[in-house]
């Protein structure tokens, strides 16, 4: 299983939020290459990097933060948040980016989803499949869609996709344990590499994670409170 660090970037800065909301912020770091650098000094590898900036404005915004990552780390960085265009697309992937991960344009507009899935391919193009209550959440979580995340998965694994980020939202940065249950609904009755995001609060739920066979487990908060530490995650690295 891929264990994927995640850094949250609003206002350049390394923040964590709680259920998405924008008012709960918390910074951990000023300097996101620094702790991007950390990660890779500790034997990561990969790198979940979300643009709320991007999120919040509908266009992506931190491309110099990824620019800088992709530059002076070996990171294979995942980014999203923000990504609503084919110009925004690729000046992630000019930026750096090895793989997107994209949402709301696969609710908005999934024309334009499955012809970047087309174009790129399901290695460089992820969905985001990000659900409050089994529904889809976009446009950073400040829209609910009436559609079954289940439903929504397929869907696309018919058009192609491979690889889905999934966060169940109320479980995301308030350290209670990831969303077990839906993870293995979602396995049982898809084919896709499932990613699990959210919840992680000890490295037994990386753990129970790897025991239930999703593909990653993004890890965000617990590591910024120390609820889990790099030593550990890079014994499984």
């Amino acid at each position: 299983m891929k264990i994927i660090p995640a850094i949250d970037i609003l206002n350049s800065k390394c923040v964590r939020l709680s259920k998405g909301d924008y008012a709960s912020q918390k910074i951990y770091n000023h300097n996101p290459l620094e702790v991007a650098k950390e990660f890779e000094a500790h034997g990561m590898q990969y790198l979940h990097l979300v643009d709320l900036d991007g999120a919040k404005s509908k266009h992506m915004v931190n491309y110099n933060i990824l620019e800088a990552i992709a530059k002076h780390t070996a990171l294979k960085v995942d980014v999203g948040g923000g990504i609503k265009s084919t110009a925004d697309l690729e000046r992630a992937f000019d930026s750096g980016a090895s793989q997107v991960t994209v949402g709301s344009i696969a609710v908005d507009n999934p024309a334009l989803f499955i012809e970047w899935l087309q174009k790129y391919g399901p290695d460089k193009i992820m969905l985001g499949a990000d659900a409050h209550n089994r529904k889809i959440a976009t446009h950073g979580w400040t829209q609910v869609a009436d559609m079954d995340i289940v439903a929504f998965i397929h869907y696309f694994e018919q058009k192609g996709i491979q690889y889905v980020v999934c966060t169940d939202i109320e479980k995301d940065g308030m350290l209670n344990g990831p969303a077990l249950n839906l993870y293995k609904e979602l396995i049982a009755k898809t084919k896709i590499q499932l990613i699990a995001s959210g919840g992680v609060s000890s490295i037994q739920d990386v753990y129970d994670l790897k025991a239930i066979a999703c593909h990653g487990a993004i890890i965000g908060k617990a590591i910024y409170e120390g609820a889990i530490s790099l030593q550990e995650l890079s014994k499984l690295c």
